[in-house]
């Protein structure tokens, strides 16, 4: 996503799988790490995080998916990796390369709590890669030829074709070998930077990933990334989720700074879904912890700090 700075804008936000019995979730903001555990209704911000000062900038966060079991978060800073075991509650800084880069979003492997692999993506620096559950972080930028990365996701599958998508300032990229080399897709130039991607829980069989930009709209392509299709006019779409039963359940949501659009059809046809702002105040980040269906609820971050529920 974008990271420009208003006042105290939310970079990310990271639900927990069991977010429905523990109600947690993470943001990352201008203003540092923040934590709920009851459902969002009341946010408290993590404080005396050993190595990191009062009021740095916390600029993505992610949930292990075996949290359950791990208790395993990841948060960036200026620099750094934060990782805590825990649940939150210990932290630990992990320093990253010199000069210190800026890290704009992360991403855990689906296989975690078997190949330990997190992927940090940063804003001039590339990928960097730890296969020790982030205790350890590598440079990883063969053939990545624009270092400014933007967006990330890994395959569901990731077990298996060890696939990673980028989105940087000129186009995508994609590896497969697990982040280590890299090769640019023919995702046209003309339409980047691409602020965000989601690739389809069932990418393995039916090569389906969706790309976010920052002033040409939203862009799907059927096969790995090969050829692509706009699907949706807009500027910054800072956040693509799909439904975690997609493509039987075709639900998905596209979070523009000023919009949110959903589409029940795989996304062929949209409807907007709105909540009451301030004026200047643009949606930065979701998370649907209680699925897609119209009555449910969504998680949103807003560039003025708030977290609201719509």
């Amino acid at each position: 996503m974008s990271h420009g700075v208003n006042q105290d804008t939310v970079y990310a936000l990271a639900a927990t799988q069991d977010f429905a019995h523990d109600g947690l979730c993470f943001a990352a903001r201008h203003s540092g790490l923040w934590r709920t555990d009851n459902g969002g209704e009341r946010w408290q911000k993590i404080e005396d995080i050993p190595g990191v000062s009062d009021g740095l900038p916390v600029t993505a966060v992610v949930v292990s998916p075996g949290f359950r079991s791990d208790g395993t978060v990841f948060a960036a800073v200026h620099g750094g990796i934060l990782r805590s075991n825990d649940g939150g509650n210990r932290w630990e800084l992990v320093a990253l390369s010199s000069p210190a880069p800026v890290v704009s979003v992360l991403a855990v492997s689906p296989n975690f709590e078997v190949d330990g692999v997190v992927l940090a993506a940063t804003l001039e620096d590339g990928i960097f890669r730890s296969d020790d559950r982030g205790a350890t972080w590598q440079a990883w930028n063969i053939g990545l030829f624009d270092l400014r990365v933007l967006s990330i996701a890994l395959s569901p599958a990731f077990a298996h074709d060890r696939t990673v998508y980028v989105g940087v300032e000129s186009g995508i990229f994609c590896s497969r070998n697990g982040g280590r080399a890299w090769q640019e897709t023919d995702f046209s130039d003309e339409h980047a930077p691409v602020l965000s991607l989601a690739l389809s829980p069932r990418f393995a069989h039916d090569g389906v990933l969706f790309a976010g930009t920052e002033s040409s709209g939203l862009f799907y392509s059927q096969d790995r990334g090969q050829t692509w299709q706009r699907t949706l006019d807009g500027e910054a779409i800072n956040t693509i989720l799909l439904s975690p039963g997609f493509p039987a359940a075709p639900e998905m949501l596209a979070v523009l700074g000023d919009t949110l659009w959903l589409s029940h059809d795989g996304g062929q046809t949209w409807s907007k879904r709105d909540h009451t702002r301030g004026p200047g105040v643009g949606y930065t980040a979701a998370v649907a912890p209680h699925g897609f269906a119209p009555e449910s609820r969504l998680l949103l971050g807003l560039s003025d700090g708030q977290i609201v529920w719509t």
